[in-house]
């Protein structure tokens, strides 16, 4: 139990790595975007902005995954985790719809000025360290298995993609393809209203108790091979922030003593331990194998 919690621990740094590049880089791109009279960079340092909320909002939701059960939540307070990526979906797609009707709109509006080209340069600076910070993010939360911090690398990925979007569209103001700019915004808005879809379609699958088909053939096959397993009445799994829960009704000779039965019971908790990943808690239930079952 303790590496759960200690996983958990981990993915905060990651938070605050989003929430301190978020920081620093929005206050950049404002500054250099007032300097070199960029709306295309100020507009992507607000963004920023609001993208804290959504890294504030991942950590919220780790720090609550971290409290020991109580009475009422017995299994832990795990899935918070998942209730973040929730919300942080909810604010990536904002993001991207934003970013989509900005795209419109300037369209019917026009080129309002060449900004300076060295604010192109800002804004591909910019994307790169937010790269950064999204293969950081990436590896950890496929390290730790938190779906909370993959949402916000993805928020980390968007972010990075709407400061190339920025640049695309300062570059071609330069050689007086204003439309560019709207192309480029109009893709990345629809490709982080896309991820913020596979984030929300996870996260409610997972809130309801959804669990992946092929896992849970796995789970059955391994529970299968067990010797002494007759057979497997009814299998359940469902994830809990980001560890697995299974209920199994296991068949097994009815010529075994009660001590036998509970040995066999054992061996499929062992083995869904040890060789099933994040499974944190497994509840079998032996009945005796009939004659037409």
């Amino acid at each position: 139990m303790m590496d759960i919690y200690e996983d958990i621990r981990k993915g905060e740094r990651g938070a605050w790595v989003s929430i301190i590049a978020y920081i620093l880089l929005s206050a950049f791109k404002l500054f250099c975007g007032y300097l070199f009279a960029s709306s295309a960079l100020q507009a992507d340092g607000f963004n920023n902005l609001t993208d804290i909320v959504a890294s504030v909002a991942v950590l919220i939701g780790l720090r609550i995954s971290q409290k020991p059960p109580d009475s009422d939540h017995t299994y832990g307070h795990f899935r918070a985790e998942t209730i973040a990526a929730l919300i942080a979906s909810f604010i990536m797609a904002m993001v991207g719809i934003q970013v989509v009707v900005d795209a419109v709109r300037s369209l019917f509006e026009g080129q309002k000025g060449q900004p300076d080209v060295r604010s192109a340069i800002v804004a591909l600076i910019c994307a790169a360290a937010m790269w950064g910070v999204y293969i950081f993010n990436r590896r950890l939360a496929t390290q730790i298995n938190s779906q909370a911090l993959m949402a916000a690398a993805k928020d980390n990925l968007s972010d990075a993609l709407v400061s190339v979007g920025a640049a695309v569209g300062i570059i071609g103001a330069q050689f007086g393809l204003p439309w560019l700019d709207i192309v480029a915004a109009i893709a990345v808005g629809v490709l982080i209203c896309k991820t913020a879809w596979d984030i929300f379609r996870e996260s409610t699958h997972r809130l309801s108790d959804g669990f992946d088909e092929k896992e849970l053939g796995d789970l059955r096959g391994s529970i299968a091979r067990i010797k002494g397993v007759e057979g497997i009445r009814d299998l359940k799994a469902r994830i809990h922030g980001n560890r697995v829960l299974v209920d199994v009704i296991i068949e097994v000779d009815p010529q075994l003593t009660v001590m036998e039965s509970h040995h066999i019971s054992d061996l499929v908790e062992e083995r869904m331990r040890r060789n099933q990943k994040n499974v944190m808690n497994v509840h079998v239930h032996v009945e005796p194998k009939l004659e037409d079952s």
